[in-house]
């Protein structure tokens, strides 16, 4: 006779507090296995990268370590599917326990395929909501104060004493897994470590001394690395929770201290869940022109140009020291991470989705539901959204004057004067020569006020066409926020 169990899938959820499925799960009774599975499909996927796995293996360790000893954490290396398939061959799985999930469609294809295999096997699959994300939603009436009061209940704290798992024999785990690659092992000091730990250091980091710098700090590339509350890699992995994060900021606003940093930093834990949910309602965004209207406008894609973007070799100084910033650490602030959009779609005119895949495997907080909905409106092909199209050359002047940040990730520029760092290829000749530099190899790939003129003429001519407006309302439709209240 078959032993019985039930598993707790964790998949963005890598914590054991303020976990509705795990807590559900301890309370059935059962004996449970606690599971993770690097999915090879998803390792192989180019939204991915290294710094991501390493994070997720660094998240799980911390896991394992708040367990007690007789308890923990399995980790695999193999496809859920054949995982599931063995383990329902090996034990009677009850039920099976995981949050939903907002991801690409590979994983969409993937929660399907689990979808049937449960109701062929009588295992019951019960799935938690993430956050304040509404599955099925219809439109975003009430949208608001369904998300506040969802942040306002208490915690889904499971009783981890009586908590009762079950470990795969080695027999078991060798004939499922593969080794788990040591590269995913191996910590860079370069990028913030994964774990609930941490989590809760930069939560309580941020919200007890660096709130103070919040608002002076969010738009600029170096002072916001220590301004801003840096916990965005785990929100997006899960390694704590967003109404463990605004709880938090509740209590610390009762204190009547740092309001309006407070005020803004709340505004943007709700946009998290806004930009989420748009992605739940509607994920063509990852292929398509999320407003139909765009697609009669005709962007290129130049495989050099592309590449100088994204090495950060394209000669406009903010532009390539945010993107090798980026490259080294997995991390820069909105605004930089805007422009970086901005000057691939409008500047170089290109199509804006392999920037979106590329940019995925860069940022450590990649979320799939906030990363398609901005970039596309970053791109400008919402229809509903003012375009903005970011000046590289006056983003540096405004938010890295002397250009500290741009010599801190772009060396080869450290000889040039202050007064040219913005615009390197207007040193004069003599001076140049006296630095040993030459203007003309200085010079960027596009002229970036041509550039830009030219986005400008074409974005807004077709922003006012009939297709555009048309689509442009359904999305309103589906999309606005009535009633919004920001904090």
């Amino acid at each position: 006779m078959k032993k019985q169990i039930s598993i707790v899938w964790f998949k963005r959820d890598l914590r054991l507090n303020d976990h509705a499925p795990l807590k559900a799960a301890i309370e059935s009774g059962n004996k449970l296995l606690l599971l993770y599975c690097f999915e090879p499909e998803l390792i192989s996927d180019p939204h991915y990268d290294l710094r991501h796995w390493r994070f997720i293996w660094e998240s799980l360790c911390d896991i394992n370590r708040t367990l007690n000893e007789n308890q923990s954490l399995t980790t695999l290396h193999a496809p859920f599917r054949e995982v599931l398939s063995k383990l329902s061959n090996q034990y009677q799985i009850e039920a099976l326990y995981s949050h939903e999930e907002t991801g690409l469609k590979v994983t969409y294809d993937l929660d399907k395929w689990v979808k049937e295999f449960c109701l062929s096997k009588g295992i019951k699959w019960i799935e938690s909501p993430t956050n304040g994300i509404k599955r099925g939603l219809k439109n975003r009436k009430d949208w608001v104060e369904t998300w506040h009061r969802n942040m306002q209940k208490p915690l889904e704290t499971p009783r981890l004493n009586k908590l009762k798992t079950v470990a795969l024999t080695k027999e078991l785990y060798s004939a499922i897994s593969q080794p788990i690659p040591k590269t995913f092992q191996t910590p860079d000091q370069s990028f913030q470590p994964g774990g609930s730990t941490y989590a809760k250091k930069y939560l309580k980091s941020f919200l007890n001394e660096r709130v103070t710098k919040y608002n002076s700090s969010i738009s600029k590339p170096e002072a916001s690395r220590t301004g801003c509350s840096r916990i965005s890699p785990y929100l997006a992995w899960g390694n704590i929770s967003l109404k463990e994060v605004y709880q938090a900021r509740q209590a610390v606003k009762q204190k009547g201290k740092n309001l309006r940093n407070l005020a803004a930093f709340g505004s943007r834990l709700q946009w998290h869940d806004h930009f989420v949910q748009k992605f739940e309602s509607e994920d063509r965004y990852e292929f398509e022109n999320i407003n139909r209207g765009y697609d009669s406008l005709y962007r290129t894609h130049n495989e050099q140009l592309f590449e100088a973007w994204k090495n950060g070799k394209t000669g406009v100084p903010m532009i390539d020291a945010c993107m090798r910033c980026l490259h080294h650490t997995g991390y820069i602030n909105f605004r930089m991470r805007s422009m970086l959009v901005s000057f691939l779609t409008h500047h170089l005119w290109q199509h804006w989705k392999a920037g979106a895949v590329y940019l995925a495997s860069q940022f450590l907080d990649f979320v799939p539901g906030i990363h398609y909905t901005q970039f596309q409106m970053q791109a400008g092909t919402t229809g509903i959204n003012t375009i903005r199209i970011y000046n590289p050359i006056k983003q540096g002047q405004d938010h890295d004057p002397n250009g500290e940040f741009i010599k801190k990730w772009v060396p080869e520029l450290c000889a040039i004067p202050t007064k040219y760092i913005h615009e390197p290829w207007t040193i004069p000749p003599i001076e140049a020569q006296l630095q040993g530099l030459s203007p003309d190899e200085l010079k960027p790939i596009v002229d970036v006020k041509q550039a830009a003129e030219h986005a400008r003429k074409a974005l807004w001519a077709h922003k006012k066409s009939p297709d555009v407006k048309q689509e442009g309302r359904k999305i309103l439709d589906k999309h606005t926020i009535s009633g919004r209240r920001m904090h």
